[in-house]
């Protein structure tokens, strides 16, 4: 077969650094959440939604085919704290959190990961970031050691 085809599907989790709620701001949020989907462009993952609140984000993207997953991350996590620390003079503390989640999704649940990515206020309204990650973990089959899950 002449051509190479990867229609692989990431959702991505990560944190901030101890969940510090440096993204309070919703026009700040929505900047950095633009700056990731620009990174992710980049390197041939293009997003297909990204959200999250104060303290965490969401990545949806189809996963290229030239780039690891590990390589990607740093990219994501680098690139957009040197960006923010220089776009926000108030956000000169920021950092990401060391780890973070990478599960892959089927094609016939990306319409209801967008609607649950996009609504992401509303739902930690009443759900911590720690158990989101913990119920993330259990369904996609992760096991989590919660003794190095919360930096």
């Amino acid at each position: 077969m002449p051509q190479s085809l990867a229609p692989v599907y990431l959702h991505i989790v990560f944190s901030t650094k101890d969940r510090k709620p440096f993204l309070e701001s919703k026009e700040t949020r929505q900047r950095v959440f633009d700056y990731l989907g620009g990174i992710c462009h980049n390197h041939d993952c293009p997003p297909m939604e990204i959200g999250g609140v104060e303290d965490h984000t969401h990545i949806l993207c189809r996963f290229g085919r030239t780039i690891s997953i590990a390589d990607l991350l740093m990219n994501l996590k680098r690139d957009s704290t040197k960006w923010i620390k220089a776009e926000f003079q108030e956000l000169n503390q920021f950092s990401w959190q060391a780890g973070y989640g990478a599960f892959s999704v089927s094609p016939g649940h990306l319409d209801a990961l967008r609607a649950y990515i996009r609504n992401q206020e509303e739902h930690h309204a009443t759900v911590s970031f720690q158990d989101e990650l913990r119920r993330l973990c259990a369904k996609y089959g992760a096991t989590i050691d919660e003794r190095y899950a919360w930096d």
